[in-house]
């Protein structure tokens, strides 16, 4: 006897669902690696988040792209390892334990650096694991065995590896070059660390007298106070207005310092007045012209923001005080010419919140050229990697043509310490940007280094500084696998598969990963990159703190599910690399989005239920898989399979928008709506065993399929269907992430038969429709009448007639040909003149047949045996064809039906008139009759509905026509409202037609 099958709740509960299957996952440690499966290995490493961060929608979205990817490719039997892990974010860290420093009425230098790291350090213990543990709730497919931090030992060991190597190759030196700088977090940041915004500021116009006293030249700043440390004016070579000035000199307001006119290329003729003021060490195009015609550089600024000696008598006042006082200065030496007001846009430090300043700073540098170009030969000779979208290709490469060397150095204390120390014995105890130093990869080598070369009494001190956040993600691909050691993990898994990331990253992180990967392991880190869009706020605006319109998608899973927020975000992508737009509602805190697909979660989960409930007790394995006879068993299967291959062709090729909307079509519609629906009938216990057999077979069968497919995108739901439809034993279950993904079995694909059952579907859906619009009772069964010219249709919709009574309600049902019923009904001749036309029809055939034996009349017995046999079928002809009026009818389609229209034999004899109240739909060529009588519709109800519509259709119609004749009204409203009428009048007219079609039928 067959146990019974536990079946699901009534309700789903996703709360409790979503908690149970991470918890299992991870503790059973589904998603661990093992590097000697053999398998073809699939890998990709998390882009690290911030250890400071909370869960935001690009995380969320993103790691929903990753997991589908990661669970498809496990389910497809590859060798799979998702890494996860995080990095240290130094100046997110920085900044924010110096701003808890701030509050206690200190500072990280009273601290020290030891107890400042020891603070950081018992703070990411306590609270750096915030992202991952939101993470988690999302359900990520992650090896958690192998998680990594970019400041833990392995990954140390890594950056010293790399950033010693790279300077024993002269790839990294130290050297005093224009860097950002914040004050307020008084170090060196990445242009990923800045900000740009655009303010309403002022541009200041000022003189310069020639020194020679022939004149002046107009210049106009942003940045007045920089105007201290000016060393040029520069006018483009090529300007015939200023060329005669070009080698001249002027003198530099309030400074009185000599300056001289240069030419240089860089400079707009077209822009102001062509004359461009020079100030090398503090913009970054300056410093360029400085190098190039050997300019002083002179630096005004300190690290906090405040002006310096060379500042004049402005020292010691920050720098927007500076630009005030120095303003009226020049404002009352008389060489302000005039102040515009200006829009323009300005950086600011991420973390500082404050301009940043480009100020020329002695630091650490890698020599990038010898990198970039490494990684431009792999893309150029191999398109490796390679971009997906494919648009991004050019974007990396023009970043890679356009880098310059790059500052790796941060004035911090949280990170990789650089490994550099220096002989401060040689210049009195201090850092200076004179002092000489060593590498090494700790303090132990780099004695030995300076012992050697400056004696026993050297006394060393470690650079204060540490390296640039990106320099260890740089390494990640292949450090978080193990590098520098010769691990298993690393010569499995790397090179890595793919890499999913945003596009605004690409040159911060992705080249960098691509330039460190090509130089210490001769390989690109990752085959594919997939560039996916933005999570876009309601309105369509990119979601920043900036703005205040983030929406969080922790609130949304508390109010939903995971699967619903993960499902909803990728269902709305609508091509590789495209922006998704999230509807929300901030006063209710909810989204449409994400409640449609908690919707299909519940649709899926009572679909389930019903299945689970008519298969006796019985699994999928113990029913087997179906052999499918009827017609709606072979379409759902052919549907199955079809889209079995077309999902995975759209995962494959990262299309996993397309993939999600593909099967929410299929198990919402084809499933849950059209094939249950067909197959209710056949689960009775009193139908056919055989067919109520297969209908089980083809439902669980397909059902198991559909969690297979759906569960890359949705895990949980999925995983918690399964168990139950398996029957999986509580004590030892197997899990649906590691069950085979579904393959498509191509001899079961009949698109023939599918686009026929669609007019099946769209037949049974008209003839819905055409109930609802006629009020028609629910329970009431009806009479149609589908007509149709095609042969082919006729053959589709009779083979399928006991679909269409069944889900249509239908009681009585024909089908006919369209074009005999209109032959029958136009050219129908009148009775007496048909009965003379058939009359003389017999007389002629009998005159014929009479005249074959006179013809042979003369051959002995032949003639008299024609005469006889002419005479009796004549009298048979007149008999069957022309005495009753069923004969004649019969008759006359024989000589008249159209000679291209074949009848089907089991419907050749129906052709019934169209009734004379009744309403019509249309499906392909047939046309749907529906007789309006009164047992299933009170008609005068039904025309008082449709003339109530049409009168207030009419107003309508006659209200916006009088808008629109007001010239008035077309000549003076905005043209999207003239447009909007015309739009709302064609409308109301069409709507009125249709009532009138309606009403008209009713007559």
């Amino acid at each position: 006897m067959t146990a019974t099958i536990p079946n699901l709740p009534s309700l789903y509960d996703p709360f409790t669902t979503e908690a149970k299957w991470q918890k299992f996952w991870e503790e059973n440690q589904v998603y661990k690696a093992d590097p000697n499966q053999g398998d073809e290995p699939y890998c990709i490493v998390i882009p690290p988040p911030n250890v400071t961060g909370s869960l935001h929608m690009g995380h969320a979205f993103e790691s929903a792209l990753i997991d589908v990817l990661v669970r498809y490719h496990r389910m497809k039997g590859r060798n799979t390892l998702w890494l996860p892990g995080t990095d240290h974010a130094s100046i997110a860290v920085h900044t924010m334990l110096e701003k808890q420093l701030k509050a206690e009425g200190k500072t990280r230098y009273e601290l020290g650096r030891e107890q400042f790291l020891e603070r950081a350090k018992q703070w990411k213990a306590e609270s750096g694991g915030t992202i991952v543990n939101q993470l988690r709730r999302l359900g990520v497919s992650v090896d958690w065995t192998r998680e990594r931090f970019t400041l833990d030992e392995g990954l140390s060991k890594a950056v010293l590896e790399a950033f010693v190597s790279l300077y024993e190759e002269g790839l990294i030196y130290r050297g005093e070059y224009l860097v950002n700088w914040c004050p307020a977090s008084q170090s060196a940041v990445s242009d990923v660390e800045v900000e740009n915004q655009e303010v309403n500021g002022n541009l200041w116009h000022f003189r310069y007298p020639l020194t020679d006293g022939s004149g002046y030249v107009e210049v106009a700043t942003t940045r007045p106070e920089t105007m201290l440390g000016d060393t040029a004016v520069a006018v483009n070579p090529n300007d015939e207005r200023y060329q005669h000035l070009i080698g001249k000199t002027l003198t530099l307001p309030i400074m009185n310092r000599e300056i001289p006119i240069i030419g240089d290329e860089y400079v707009d003729p077209t822009f102001g007045t062509g004359f461009v003021k020079v100030t090398p060490a503090h913009d970054p195009n300056d410093f360029e012209m400085g190098k190039r015609h050997n300019l002083p550089f002179i630096n005004i600024l300190n690290k906090d923001g405040t002006l310096n000696a060379n500042a004049g008598e402005f020292q010691g006042q920050d720098r927007f005080v500076a630009r005030k006082n120095v303003v009226s200065r020049l404002e009352a030496d008389g060489f302000l010419v005039k102040i515009e007001d200006y829009k323009h846009t300005v950086p600011y430090s991420d973390r500082g919140k404050v301009p940043i300043e480009p100020l020329l700073s002695t630091q650490w540098f890698v020599k990038i050229r010898p990198l970039a170009d490494r990684a431009l030969e792999f893309l150029d000779q191999k398109n490796s990697p390679e971009f997906v979208p494919q648009r991004w290709t050019k974007v990396y490469r023009d970043w890679l043509v356009k880098l310059k060397d790059w500052c790796i150095s941060r004035q911090l204390w949280w990170g990789h310490q650089i490994p550099a120390w220096y002989a401060v014995s040689e210049t009195g105890g201090q850092i200076t940007d004179n002092t000489p130093f060593v590498v090494a990869k700790s303090a132990d080598a780099a004695w030995e280094k300076a012992k050697s070369k400056f004696g026993e009494n050297v006394q060393l001190e470690q650079d204060p500084d540490v390296l640039d956040t990106w320099f260890s993600s740089g390494l990640w691909p292949f450090s978080t696998l193990g590098w520098p050691e010769q691990t298993q993990d690393l010569a499995t898994y790397y090179p890595t598969t793919t890499l999913v990331t945003g596009f605004d990253i690409i040159f911060f992180w992705v080249a960098r990963m691509t330039m460190m990967a090509g130089h210490f392991t001769g390989q690109m880190p990752f085959k594919d990159v997939y560039i996916h869009g933005l999570v876009l706020d309601e309105n369509g605006q990119k979601q920043s703190k900036t703005k205040g319109n983030g929406i969080d998608p922790l609130l949304l899973i508390d109010k939903y599910g995971t699967d619903a927020l993960r499902y909803a975000m990728i269902k709305e992508v609508a091509g590789a690399g495209q922006d998704i737009r999230l509807e929300y509602d901030r006063k209710k805190d909810e989204s449409a989005s994400v409640e449609a697909s908690r919707n299909f979660a519940n649709k899926l989960w009572n679909a389930a239920r019903f299945v689970m409930m008519n298969l006796d007790g019985q699994t999928t394995a113990q029913l087997g898989e179906p052999i499918a006879t009827e017609l709606s068993d072979r379409w759902i299967l052919s549907r199955y399979h079809q889209v079995v291959k077309q999902t995975a062709n759209h995962i494959d090729n990262y299309g996993l928008g397309e993939a999600a909307k593909g099967l929410y079509e299929f198990i919402w519609g084809d499933f849950c709506d059209w094939y249950i629906e067909l197959v209710k009938s056949r689960l009775q216990t009193s139908a056919d065993p055989a067919s109520r057999r297969v209908a089980q077979q083809t439902l669980a069968y397909v059902l198991e399929g559909i969690l297979k497919l759906l569960h890359p995108f949705m895990p949980h739901i999925t995983e918690e269907i399964w168990q139950t439809l398996t029957q999986q034993p509580a004590d030892l279950p197997q899990t649906l992430s590691l069950q085979p993904y579904p393959q498509a079995d191509i001899n079961s694909i009949n698109p023939a038969l599918e686009e026929q059952f669609e007019l099946l579907i769209g037949t049974i859906r008209t003839i819905r429709n055409l109930r609802a619009e006629a009020d028609i009772k629910p329970g009431a069964k009806v009479t149609a009448n589908l007509q149709s010219e095609n042969a082919q249709e006729r053959q589709i919709i009779t083979a399928g007639q006991s679909y269409i009574k069944d889900l249509a309600k239908v009681e009585t049902l024909t089908i006919t040909d369209a074009q005999k019923s209109q032959t029958f009904a136009q050219k129908k001749p009148q009775k007496g003149l048909k009965f003379i036309a058939l009359t003389i029809v017999g007389i002629v055939f009998l005159r014929v047949a009479l005249a074959i034996p006179d013809a042979i009349d003369d051959v002995p017995f032949f003639g008299t045996f024609f005469e006889m046999v002419g005479f009796v079928y004549a009298s048979w002809f007149i008999t069957q064809n022309l005495i009753s009026a069923q004969a004649r009818q019969k008759l006359w389609g024989k000589f008249f039906q159209p000679t291209s229209q074949k009848e089907l034999p089991e419907i050749e004899s129906q052709q019934p008139q169209a009734p004379e109240k009744a309403i019509a739909g249309v499906i392909g060529t047939i046309q749907v009759l529906i007789p309006l009588s009164s047992d299933v519709v009170d008609i005068e109800i039904l025309r008082a509905k449709l003339e109530k519509s049409l009168s207030k259709a009419e107003a309508e119609v006659n209200s916006l026509s009088a808008r629109l004749s007001n010239p008035n009204f077309v000549d003076k409203a905005r043209a999207d409202v003239v447009q909007g009428a015309r739009d709302a009048l064609a409308e109301a007219e069409k709507q009125a037609e249709i009532l009138r079609l309606r009403l008209q039928a009713l007559q």
